[in-house]
């Protein structure tokens, strides 16, 4: 164990900057190599390494599992919504005064993203001096060269090291894929935990069936926790109920979010579209959840569901009382980027949603139809897809929209950064993706080089044509593409542009 392997990294240390730092993260193996190795060798066997993997990193860096059940955790996985849904749960929770840790993937702009502290990233040099302390301890304790965690595993060990030292009051940590072989899926007692919308997604590694994906999913639950879902297609609740009862997990449906009772202050006005709704009915369910873990007695109940189901429970204490006016402000003031998120800009209005699969490209469609038909300006999308997935599916269902024009673009925004250069080496395998996708689409298609070529081209186009009507400018397909534009856009994530 004490053998060096020198021949690692020359420059192993002579530099220990935030730029060699995510450098350095990103010469691990990548999400998307993990997912086209796994695709060729999917078994349950390697799965499992996956797993004891995490732990064996974790306690390398200096942390055992008993040390990490400290950690009071709510653990979320799910097709759709679950970056959503989390971070509803966590400004509810911050707004109630407690310090917050949360968990995410994939980023848009900056991998400190990933890992926040009441609702911020963490800070460049956190990061950085965090970074290169576990790198150090994991490099040193190698069995053999190559001994050392992949991309999210890595940030996963971070994440928690992170989490622990800085005395978090509770996680909120999501679900990379999966669930049940998912690296973050090492915690063993989470005070609740919760189901996004289901659907097909990752069926290469997850099964191709809704009953497969939700088997997946399920296995975060664990005895004697708290589980609440979203309504699910027939076939997936089943698959749910099936394991909560195997699991000795009990499993809750949320509320529709007209059931919920205001006091002084209410979000319908900020979260309108249903998809929205039910993340947000779901995170109500998990911080009210966490916090009552957290007091000695009920106090009252604010709602129970038709069916008896599942209660909404209004616990208090001599220190902790839920308020659904703090609730409400936590939804309201909620910002999660990339996410039916628009953006106003001087050559238009931007509408960025991540969807990648079919039920989540619908959702699109009909909240970019919702949004956008008050105004009757030109209608472009930017488009394109990340990892295996078949786009033809998705492109069919956006024809509906009638665009102007449509860009197909690898995920390159064209302009010196840090993440520009790993997306580098990734351009001429997007670049061919993106040549089948303007075949796919026909005419009033044009392949781009970069996303600062297309919004160039946006803007030239509206210049020439002198026009007093915005602008609608969808981009969608991936979320990867999603952060790319938001680099030129809004590269410090402030919901507002000055392009």
């Amino acid at each position: 164990m004490e053998q060096k392997f020198n021949n690692f990294n020359n420059n192993s240390y002579d530099d220990n900057s935030y730029e060699a730092a995510i450098k350095k993260l990103c010469g691990l193996q990548s999400n998307s190599t993990y997912l086209k190795l796994a695709t060729k060798n999917n078994s349950q066997t390697s799965d499992t390494y996956k797993l004891l993997d995490t732990i064996k990193y974790l306690v390398r860096s200096g942390i055992t599992l008993e040390k990490l059940d400290t950690l009071s955790v709510i653990h979320v996985a799910g097709t759709k919504g679950k970056g959503s849904t989390c971070a509803y749960t966590e400004a509810i929770l911050r707004e109630h005064g407690f310090k917050t840790g949360f968990f995410s993937s994939p980023h848009l702009i900056s991998a400190r993203e990933r890992i926040r502290l009441n609702g911020q990233p963490i800070s460049e040099m956190h990061f950085t001096q965090n970074f290169w302390k576990i790198y150090k301890k994991l490099e040193d304790t190698r069995e053999y060269e190559s001994d050392m965690p992949a991309y999210f595993n890595f940030l996963t060990v971070l994440m928690f090291n992170v989490f622990l030292d800085e005395h978090v009051d509770v996680a909120i940590i999501e679900v990379g894929i999966g669930g049940l072989y998912d690296c973050t899926n090492i915690v063993r007692n989470p005070v609740c935990v919760g189901i996004t919308s289901l659907g097909l997604d990752h069926t290469s590694l997850l099964g191709n069936s809704l009953e497969d994906i939700a088997y997946q999913k399920s296995g975060i639950f664990k005895s004697e926790t708290i589980a609440f879902s979203v309504p699910q297609l027939p076939q997936a609740m089943y698959i749910l109920e099936k394991r909560a009862i195997e699991k000795n997990c009990k499993l809750h449906i949320v509320p529709t979010f007209d059931e919920y009772k205001w006091e002084n202050i209410s979000p319908t006005l900020q979260i309108t579209n249903k998809v929205q709704q039910q993340n947000a009915s779901l995170a109500i369910q998990m911080a009210i959840e966490w916090i009552q873990s957290k007091t000695d007695k009920i106090s009252n109940v604010l709602h129970n569901s038709i069916n008896n189901n599942i209660c909404c429970k209004y616990k208090e204490s001599s220190q902790i009382i839920v308020s659904m006016d703090k609730v409400a402000i936590g939804l309201s003031c909620c910002k999660w980027p990339g996410r039916m998120q628009v953006l106003k800009s001087s050559i238009g209005d931007f509408f960025l949603d991540g969807a990648h699969t079919i039920e989540s490209i619908k959702c699109c469609i009909s909240w970019f139809n919702d949004i956008s038909n008050k105004n009757r300006g030109k209608k472009f999308l930017i488009f394109n897809t990340s990892g295996n997935r078949d786009p033809i599916r998705l492109l069919i269902l956006l024809k509906s929209l009638y665009f102007h024009k449509v860009y197909f673009v690898p995920n390159f925004a064209g302009i010196k950064s840090l993440d520009d250069e790993v997306n580098c080496s990734l351009i001429d395998e997007q670049k061919i993706k993106c040549e089948m996708n303007s075949k796919i689409w026909g005419t009033n298609s044009m392949i781009a080089n970069s996303v600062f070529e297309v919004l160039q081209d946006i803007k030239n186009n509206s210049e020439q044509n002198q026009i007093f009507e915005k602008n609608q400018i969808l981009v969608t397909g991936s979320l990867h593409l999603i952060g790319t534009v938001l680099t030129i856009l809004d590269p410090n994530l402030t919901m507002n542009t000055q392009f």
